[in-house]
């Protein structure tokens, strides 16, 4: 646990400070107050991810990336002392201050700070990390980006901007030891942006952001006990609720600046990096668009289009890197001819596999069936409180569509505002549905549309004049809440060791057996298709490719496969 907080420590100083240098610049040029301190420590994430990315692109994500890291940082610092003090002494200030709203707040983020340090330090490994996870970024760590490494073993050519961001937080270079904090600092970030709902439960009066953090909270606990594990799923869910979070808190705080829902909008971009699956959420940026067009920015536009640009290039040059495509295992979009290039039926058959295991089968020659008759047997194997989520989902799309015509027809209130966020979780989650519902990611969807949809309409519905149906909501509210911190509580007691104070649990490792290739040494499992993070390099299954040097960070192509 120790080890988990002070790389926390580490990552918050960084991420503020290239948060901050980064908005600093953009204010300059576009005034805007920025009003939290976590838009300073997204903007630094995502800047940190793409620095990550980049620099792999030249070696391995060590300690050389830190120090670069932190060097950037110092001038950070020191270029912006003035400020930097003013907002620390404001800091000291609201920590003072004798009301209980400011103080309650401060004490609750620094109890989550603990109780999400607590449950990184340990837990659950997930499957897919001994799998691959643990493998992508180790070879991040020591090489950087290898050319066709996806020929060694299909799912290294997932790329995904969250292991880059994982490797370079891993401090493996210290003592050896490569940790995951990650995605549990991410949880931390969302939950604490959370807080505010129990604001509005003390004002008898909620939002629609309010009922999106209830379904952001509930899934938080799900994985309290999984978020040790640096799967991009989990970064992929807690950077959409962000998203759609912080968004509705700026349409319900009026705001009228174009600048934060473009910056959120290139945010969404780096969430498409994540998990290219997620590109959906880029519907929102059609909203300042709008506003940018009428009127008449042109520069800002600008501005904002060369953010998303450089937020997403390193990430597809390490796709055509890794496998050859630009975007993986997707072969509609067939645009290099390079040596290490996955064979188009490899991809093909990859892409396939994804689509049926998602709708709940392991036999690729199922790809085929059409949605009426793989779908049913999907629902029926969902869990209880799954089905429920996914019944309500689909209700909800129905009632949007409803609401959304009635709107147009001047029946209720116009909120156009709110119907793109509405539009956005619907069509994310139809998406998902009907190409490969994996419960694991496709969840937050499903938690968005039901939130969003009703809580659009209970904003819209229950005025203050209508205090026992406000107070229905608020009292319903509450007692999920508490159900959640109870059940939270019990698994805690429940699965409770006494250990991993000092440093975090490691990677899940399994007895494997070696072979070579040109002279060089692979491992595979004795049992099973994981391996872990310490027998490096290693696949699933004993596979023959051709190297293409006399080391690995050489690359690799398939057997039998020359360029043209």
């Amino acid at each position: 646990m120790l080890s988990v907080i002070i790389i926390w420590t580490y990552m918050f100083l960084t991420t503020f400070l290239i948060g901050y240098g980064i908005l600093s610049i953009l204010t300059r040029y576009i005034p805007y107050r920025i009003r939290y301190i976590d838009s300073y420590l997204m903007c630094g994430l995502v800047g940190v991810t793409v620095y990550a990315q980049v620099f792999s692109l030249l070696g391995g994500v060590g300690l050389a990336a830190n120090l670069v890291l932190c060097a950037a940082g110092l001038i950070i610092a020191w270029c912006g002392r003035r400020s930097l003090r003013g907002m620390l002494w404001k800091v000291r200030s609201d920590m003072r201050e004798t009301r209980m709203g400011e103080r309650g707040k401060m004490v609750c983020i620094l109890f989550l700070f603990l109780l999400f340090a607590y449950g990184t330090s340990r837990g659950i490994i997930h499957y897919d990390t001994s799998l691959y996870h643990a493998q992508s970024i180790r070879w991040i760590e020591e090489y950087g980006v290898v050319r066709g490494i996806g020929n060694l073993h299909c799912r290294l050519a997932y790329n995904s901007s969250s292991f880059a961001l994982s490797a370079i937080y891993s401090m493996a270079y210290i003592n050896g030891q490569s940790y995951h904090c990650a995605a549990g600092w991410m949880a931390f970030v969302v939950a604490a942006g959370c807080v505010k709902i129990f604001g509005s439960l003390w004002d008898r009066r909620l939002r629609i952001s309010d009922f999106v953090r209830v379904m952001c909270i509930y899934y938080l606990v799900n994985i309290f006990d999984e978020m040790i594990s640096p799967a991009s799923d989990y970064f992929m869910v807690l950077t959409a609720f962000y998203i759609i979070i912080r968004w509705l808190d700026l349409l319900e705080e009026e705001e009228h600046s174009v600048f934060p829902y473009a910056m959120l909008s290139v945010l969404g971009v780096f969430l498409m990096t994540v998990k290219l699956s997620a590109a959906l959420i880029l519907i929102l940026t059609f909203y300042p668009a709008y506003y940018l067009v009428k009127e008449k920015h042109l520069k800002e536009m600008i501005v904002y289009l060369v953010l998303g640009f450089v937020t997403a290039v390193p990430f597809f040059i390490r796709n055509v890197l890794i496998s050859g495509w630009l975007v993986y295992p997707i072969t509609k979009i067939d645009l290099f001819n390079v040596a290490w290039k996955i064979p188009k039926g490899m991809a093909d058959y990859d892409a396939r596999e994804i689509q049926v295991w998602g709708r709940g089968y392991g036999d690729v020659t199922r790809y085929d069936i059409s949605i009426r008759e793989w779908l049913p047997d999907w629902f029926r194997a969902l869990a209880g409180t799954d089905k429920l989520f996914v019944a309500a989902a689909i209700v909800s799309v129905v009632v949007l569509f409803i609401y959304g015509t009635g709107m147009a027809c001047g029946l209720w209130r116009r909120r156009w505002d709110i119907l793109i966020v509405q539009v956005t979780a619907a069509g994310s989650f139809l998406f998902w549905l009907c190409t490969s519902p994996l419960m694991r990611y496709g969840c937050v969807y499903v938690y968005l549309t039901v939130a969003v949809v009703w809580g659009g309409i209970y904003d819209v519905c229950v005025t203050d004049e209508i205090k026992a149906l406000r107070m229905c909501g608020v009292v319903a509210v509450a007692v999920l809440l508490v159900y959640k911190g109870v059940a939270l509580g019990r698994e805690i007691v429940s699965s409770y060791v006494n250990g991993y104070w000092i440093a975090q649990k490691d990677y899940d490792n399994y007895a494997t057996l070696s072979y070579e290739i040109d002279g060089m040494t692979f491992y595979y499992p004795e049992n099973g298709d994981r391996v872990g993070y310490d027998s490096f390099p290693s696949v699933p299954v004993r596979t023959e490719v051709e190297c293409m040097g006399q080391v690995v960070s050489d690359g690799f192509k398939a057997a039998d496969v020359t360029s043209e």
